[in-house]
Protein backbone atom coordinates (compact mmCIF):
# COMPACT_ATOMS: atom_id res chain seq x y z
CA UNK A 1 0.00 0.00 0.00
CA UNK A 2 1.26 3.47 -0.77
CA UNK A 3 1.34 5.83 2.20
CA UNK A 4 0.49 9.01 0.64
CA UNK A 5 -2.30 12.11 1.87
CA UNK A 6 -5.64 12.13 1.23
CA UNK A 7 -5.02 15.39 -0.34
CA UNK A 8 -2.51 17.34 -1.53
CA UNK A 9 -3.68 19.99 0.94
CA UNK A 10 -2.42 18.12 3.96
CA UNK A 11 1.10 18.34 3.14
CA UNK A 12 0.26 22.09 3.41
CA UNK A 13 -1.57 21.43 6.39
CA UNK A 14 1.03 19.39 8.27
CA UNK A 15 3.81 22.17 7.62
CA UNK A 16 1.52 24.55 9.30
CA UNK A 17 0.68 22.83 12.29
CA UNK A 18 4.25 20.97 12.93
CA UNK A 19 6.37 23.86 11.32
CA UNK A 20 9.75 22.74 12.93
CA UNK A 21 12.01 21.17 9.93
CA UNK A 22 15.44 19.77 10.30
CA UNK A 23 17.22 21.41 7.02
CA UNK A 24 19.89 19.42 6.25
CA UNK A 25 22.62 20.99 3.85
CA UNK A 26 25.21 18.46 1.53
CA UNK A 27 28.05 18.81 3.70
CA UNK A 28 25.50 16.70 5.97
CA UNK A 29 25.10 19.88 8.63
CA UNK A 30 21.89 20.33 9.88
CA UNK A 31 19.82 22.71 11.32
CA UNK A 32 15.95 22.91 13.19
CA UNK A 33 13.86 26.17 11.56
CA UNK A 34 10.27 26.68 11.70
CA UNK A 35 8.96 27.06 8.31
CA UNK A 36 6.04 28.68 5.92
CA UNK A 37 4.89 26.22 3.35
CA UNK A 38 3.72 28.57 -0.18
CA UNK A 39 1.33 26.08 -1.71
CA UNK A 40 -0.25 27.16 -5.21
CA UNK A 41 -4.14 27.45 -6.50
CA UNK A 42 -4.45 24.09 -6.38
CA UNK A 43 -2.60 23.23 -2.59
CA UNK A 44 0.54 21.49 -4.29
CA UNK A 45 3.54 23.04 -1.74
CA UNK A 46 5.75 24.54 -4.40
CA UNK A 47 8.29 26.39 -1.84
CA UNK A 48 9.41 26.67 1.90
CA UNK A 49 10.14 30.31 2.98
CA UNK A 50 12.33 30.61 6.52
CA UNK A 51 15.53 32.14 7.94
CA UNK A 52 18.94 31.52 9.06
CA UNK A 53 21.25 33.35 11.48
CA UNK A 54 23.64 35.28 9.28
CA UNK A 55 26.66 33.45 11.40
CA UNK A 56 25.28 29.74 11.27
CA UNK A 57 27.74 27.77 9.23
CA UNK A 58 24.86 26.47 6.32
CA UNK A 59 24.87 30.10 5.24
CA UNK A 60 27.79 29.55 3.50
CA UNK A 61 27.63 26.16 2.82
CA UNK A 62 23.90 26.24 1.11
CA UNK A 63 25.59 29.81 -0.92
CA UNK A 64 28.14 27.01 -2.50
CA UNK A 65 25.66 24.84 -2.81
CA UNK A 66 21.64 25.49 -2.70
CA UNK A 67 20.87 21.70 -2.55
CA UNK A 68 18.91 21.12 0.90
CA UNK A 69 17.11 18.11 2.32
CA UNK A 70 14.23 19.57 4.89
CA UNK A 71 12.12 16.80 7.31
CA UNK A 72 9.45 17.51 8.57
CA UNK A 73 7.53 15.01 11.20
CA UNK A 74 3.81 15.14 11.65
CA UNK A 75 1.50 13.42 14.24
CA UNK A 76 3.02 10.32 15.12
CA UNK A 77 2.41 7.48 17.87
CA UNK A 78 3.01 4.49 19.02
CA UNK A 79 -0.26 1.77 18.37
CA UNK A 80 -0.45 -0.54 21.07
CA UNK A 81 -2.18 -4.52 20.14
CA UNK A 82 -3.89 -3.32 23.77
CA UNK A 83 -6.23 -1.14 21.39
CA UNK A 84 -7.91 -3.79 19.08
CA UNK A 85 -9.61 -7.12 19.72
CA UNK A 86 -7.24 -9.42 17.40
CA UNK A 87 -4.71 -11.25 19.38
CA UNK A 88 -2.74 -11.77 16.51
CA UNK A 89 -2.60 -8.58 15.56
CA UNK A 90 1.04 -6.71 15.65
CA UNK A 91 2.30 -3.53 17.52
CA UNK A 92 2.86 -0.48 14.80
CA UNK A 93 3.81 3.24 14.86
CA UNK A 94 1.54 5.73 12.90
CA UNK A 95 2.72 8.47 11.35
CA UNK A 96 2.84 11.37 8.70
CA UNK A 97 6.17 13.04 7.66
CA UNK A 98 7.47 14.42 4.56
CA UNK A 99 11.10 14.81 2.74
CA UNK A 100 11.63 17.16 1.23
CA UNK A 101 14.35 18.03 -1.77
CA UNK A 102 14.97 21.66 -2.82
CA UNK A 103 16.81 24.56 -4.10
CA UNK A 104 17.57 27.60 -1.25
CA UNK A 105 17.93 30.75 -2.50
CA UNK A 106 18.90 33.86 0.16
CA UNK A 107 16.37 36.48 -0.17
CA UNK A 108 17.28 39.30 2.04
CA UNK A 109 15.19 41.61 0.92
CA UNK A 110 12.22 39.87 2.08
CA UNK A 111 13.95 38.68 5.40
CA UNK A 112 11.20 41.72 7.13
CA UNK A 113 8.51 39.71 5.61
CA UNK A 114 9.12 36.06 6.41
CA UNK A 115 9.96 37.14 10.50
CA UNK A 116 6.16 38.71 10.05
CA UNK A 117 4.51 35.78 7.94
CA UNK A 118 6.46 33.08 10.62
CA UNK A 119 4.66 35.07 13.58
CA UNK A 120 1.24 35.31 11.91
CA UNK A 121 1.37 31.90 11.38
CA UNK A 122 2.06 30.99 14.54
CA UNK A 123 0.60 33.38 17.12
CA UNK A 124 -3.36 33.09 17.10
CA UNK A 125 -5.60 35.83 15.34
CA UNK A 126 -5.18 39.05 17.88
CA UNK A 127 -2.61 37.45 19.11
CA UNK A 128 1.72 39.05 19.35
CA UNK A 129 2.99 40.72 16.61
CA UNK A 130 6.33 41.88 15.66
CA UNK A 131 5.63 45.33 15.56
CA UNK A 132 5.56 45.39 19.60
CA UNK A 133 9.08 44.79 19.94
CA UNK A 134 9.01 48.41 18.75
CA UNK A 135 13.06 49.01 17.77
CA UNK A 136 14.82 45.82 18.63
CA UNK A 137 12.65 44.08 16.13
CA UNK A 138 14.59 45.64 13.05
CA UNK A 139 17.83 45.46 15.41
CA UNK A 140 17.37 42.00 15.67
CA UNK A 141 15.82 41.64 12.13
CA UNK A 142 19.45 42.02 10.86
CA UNK A 143 21.32 39.44 12.19
CA UNK A 144 19.35 36.98 10.29
CA UNK A 145 18.69 36.08 6.85
CA UNK A 146 15.29 35.04 4.92
CA UNK A 147 14.99 32.00 2.17
CA UNK A 148 12.99 30.69 -0.31
CA UNK A 149 13.06 26.86 -0.89
CA UNK A 150 12.24 25.69 -4.23
CA UNK A 151 10.85 22.27 -4.19
CA UNK A 152 12.30 19.79 -6.14
CA UNK A 153 10.50 16.90 -4.76
CA UNK A 154 8.43 16.10 -1.88
CA UNK A 155 7.50 12.55 -1.29
CA UNK A 156 5.02 12.65 1.67
CA UNK A 157 5.04 9.21 4.08
CA UNK A 158 1.50 9.20 5.31
CA UNK A 159 1.22 6.42 7.10
CA UNK A 160 -2.50 6.22 9.30
CA UNK A 161 -4.14 2.92 9.22
CA UNK A 162 -4.91 2.82 6.35
CA UNK A 163 -3.97 -0.60 5.73
CA UNK A 164 -6.14 -1.74 8.54
CA UNK A 165 -9.58 -3.33 8.63
CA UNK A 166 -12.66 -1.33 9.03
CA UNK A 167 -13.38 -2.95 12.17
CA UNK A 168 -9.52 -2.57 13.75
CA UNK A 169 -9.26 0.73 12.53
CA UNK A 170 -12.64 1.87 14.22
CA UNK A 171 -11.17 0.28 17.54
CA UNK A 172 -7.81 2.42 17.15
CA UNK A 173 -9.33 5.78 16.87
CA UNK A 174 -11.66 4.79 19.86
CA UNK A 175 -9.17 4.16 22.03
CA UNK A 176 -6.01 5.88 20.89
CA UNK A 177 -5.23 8.90 23.81
CA UNK A 178 -3.65 11.05 20.81
CA UNK A 179 -6.21 13.22 19.38
CA UNK A 180 -4.13 14.97 16.70
CA UNK A 181 -2.66 11.36 15.55
CA UNK A 182 -6.88 10.09 15.27
CA UNK A 183 -7.34 13.21 13.34
CA UNK A 184 -5.17 12.77 10.92
CA UNK A 185 -5.84 9.10 10.71
CA UNK A 186 -9.36 9.76 9.89
CA UNK A 187 -8.80 12.05 7.68
CA UNK A 188 -6.51 9.76 5.58
CA UNK A 189 -8.75 6.83 5.58
CA UNK A 190 -9.93 6.12 2.27
CA UNK A 191 -13.75 6.06 2.28
CA UNK A 192 -13.89 2.62 0.26
CA UNK A 193 -11.49 1.03 2.97
CA UNK A 194 -12.48 -2.44 4.06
Amino acid sequence: MSFVPHSPDEIGELIRDYPLAWVVSDDHDATLLPLVAECDADGRLVALVGHYPRRNPQVAAFERDPRALILFRGPEGYVSPRLVSNPTWGATWNYAALRIVATITFVPEETDDALRRLAAQLEPAGGWRPEQMGARFDELARHVVAFRARIASCEPQFKLGQDERAATFAEIVAGHTDAALVAAMLRNRPDDAS
